[in-house]
């Protein structure tokens, strides 16, 4: 599709001006904050710092009306066989548990953590992640991201993503579920490196609401927008819009989530994307309950960027599919296993 969420109600995906044509049928004044922070002896949300004594600046932009909830910092670097982390920084609503290490590729794993349990209205939360050159992060959530009734101002999150060269990122959040009556923004900034390496999954998954419906939250936006540094500076690879926004109309139908009623999208950012890798994925995919299309972008700098799109009913099918596109990215690039959080 060539217009952007902002101009149209559908699932927009917009790839650049050389966007190969899809694979098969792609879908493709604040409220004050309701909710405090307790105090006492038993406040866990503190700062916590590492190798600083002092906040950084995170360089993401605040609202003048609104105060973040939560914002978490994360530096990883390369040291030895291992990638770790070299700054981290967390305040209010956000933290992350202690790495781990899921197999011997040297992969460090961090877990991001909301002890609030979910957003609310007028909630915004930053998060700023650096991949350093050589290094290797898989960044996943603790629980599922649950958006609550937001009367009188959207939940917000701001997310800032930098890799280095060499540098490789697996995002692998659980679930987004937006509940009745709930309005949430998400909003991605991705710069990579021609030599990154980044692979981002994730389902969107309606909430329940007293009569059954699926369709009883206000609007989901989800913006996602990736950079390329090139000798020219930052050059945008992709701009991928998702807007869906129940009371505008309906959302059901033909050409918007035909008759389903989750999402689920992978984006990958990769020298070794191509056509083949397309039609790999397009291929795994048919042997799921689901209805999938793929994109390609341009290639930019020797780097090129795929989206899929998949609908369904089913969270745990949706999981099912995109856990096989990632497990053979895995395999085929680096050896690894298939990722299986549960089992830690």
């Amino acid at each position: 599709m060539s217009t952007t969420a902002a101009e149209s109600p559908q699932p927009a995906s917009w790839l650049g001006p050389a966007a190969s044509p899809a694979l098969g049928p792609c879908p493709s004044p604040a409220a004050p904050n309701s909710r405090k922070l307790k105090s006492g002896p038993s406040r866990q949300w503190a700062p916590h710092e590492c190798h600083h004594t002092a906040a950084p600046k995170s360089g993401l932009a605040t609202s003048s009306t609104k105060e973040p909830m939560g914002e978490l910092t994360l530096r990883i670097g390369q040291r030895g066989s291992r990638s770790v982390a070299t700054h981290q920084y967390h305040q209010g609503a956000l933290r992350v548990l202690r790495p781990h290490y899921l197999d011997d590729s040297g992969q460090v794993c961090y877990v991001l953590v909301n002890p609030g349990g979910a957003y609310l209205g007028a909630d915004l939360f930053l998060i700023d992640v650096e991949v350093g050159d050589g290094a290797d992060l898989l960044l996943t959530t603790q629980s599922a991201t649950k958006i609550y009734r937001t009367p009188g101002s959207f939940a917000e999150q701001r997310m800032t993503l930098r890799l280095g060269e060499g540098a490789r990122l697996e995002l692998a959040p659980d679930q987004l579920i937006a509940y009745r009556e709930a309005s949430y923004r998400q909003n991605t900034h991705i710069t990579v490196q021609p030599s990154s390496s980044l692979v981002m999954a994730e389902v969107i998954t309606p909430g329940w609401s007293p009569d059954g419906a699926s369709f009883r939250y206000e609007e989901l936006r989800l913006r996602n927008e990736i950079l390329v540094e090139t000798d020219d500076g930052g050059r945008l690879l992709a701009l991928d819009n998702l807007l869906i926004r129940p009371p505008a109309g309906d959302v059901t139908g033909l050409g918007f989530m035909e008759g389903f009623s989750h999402l689920g999208s992978l984006v990958v950012v990769d020298a070794r994307v191509n056509q083949a890798l397309a039609d790999d994925l397009h291929a795994l995919t048919a042997g799921y309950k689901a209805h999938t299309g793929i994109s390609l972008t341009r290639t930019l700098a020797g780097t090129t960027g795929l989206v899929l799109r998949s609908l369904s009913n089913s969270t745990a099918e949706l999981n099912l599919l995109l856990g096989a596109c990632t497990a053979l990215l895995r395999e085929r690039w680096h050896g690894q296993e298939p990722l299986n959080l549960r089992k830690y």
